[in-house]
């Protein structure tokens, strides 16, 4: 059974309905106290990272999310939610995150005239075997993009899969039981249910 944590940043309906079509028993979780009885959490996110702790932080699972973590609880971020996996960020002040992958998240500012927000369907770029991207089976991914911020780990060896936006930004990152997707893999279609299914077979 899957925990899909509920604190209110975003609309949790489409990754629901990704891990239901994907025949796997989802449960919307606000409790922090209940994280202990599942087999997998995933933690998603639209808006702001400030936002998104404070949310957390109400919540209990500020503390609750890293114990998941160290019991060795497989935990994906999606979109914000793998923002909210780093050391801090830097949007609209600076904040600090749920260090279980080093790192900052700062203003996405690509070269020539590029727009931020990153939005719409781009490729991703693999970096090693046996990650969340697969060995190439599939061939080119696309997967679909809405942020303004990016992640920069400290350990360049985390990131697994990188989008092009005029140089290579953070579009994947894997450390141990803890992943992030920058992009939406509940919207990409059968490249983003292949990426869930792999995260599933982890649990």
């Amino acid at each position: 059974m899957i925990a899909v944590i509920d604190y209110g940043m975003g609309n949790v309906r489409s990754v629901l309905n990704a891990l239901e079509h994907l025949g796997t028993d989802a449960r919307l979780v606000g409790d922090a106290n209940d994280l202990g009885s599942y087999g997998g959490l995933l933690l998603p996110g639209v808006g702001a990272f400030g936002d998104g702790m404070r949310a957390l932080d109400e919540r209990n699972f500020t503390q609750a999310l890293p114990r998941a973590a160290e019991r060795g609880q497989p935990l994906l971020g999606i979109c914000l939610g793998m923002q909210l996996l780093a050391s801090r960020s830097y949007e609209h002040g600076e904040h600090s995150g749920l260090e279980l992958i080093p790192g900052e998240v700062v203003k996405l500012d690509p070269p020539g005239a590029l727009r931020v927000p990153h939005v719409g369907w781009n490729t991703v770029e693999r970096h090693g075997e046996g990650t969340l991207l697969g060995d190439g089976e599939d061939g080119e991914l696309t997967y679909y993009f809405v942020h303004s911020f990016e992640y920069r780990p400290e350990d360049q060896t985390v990131v697994t899969g990188t989008a092009d936006y005029g140089r290579p930004v953070t579009a994947v990152l894997e450390r141990d039981n803890v992943v992030g997707t920058q992009f939406h893999p509940e919207k990409s279609q059968k490249d983003g249910l292949a990426l869930l299914e792999r995260f599933l077979n982890r649990c």
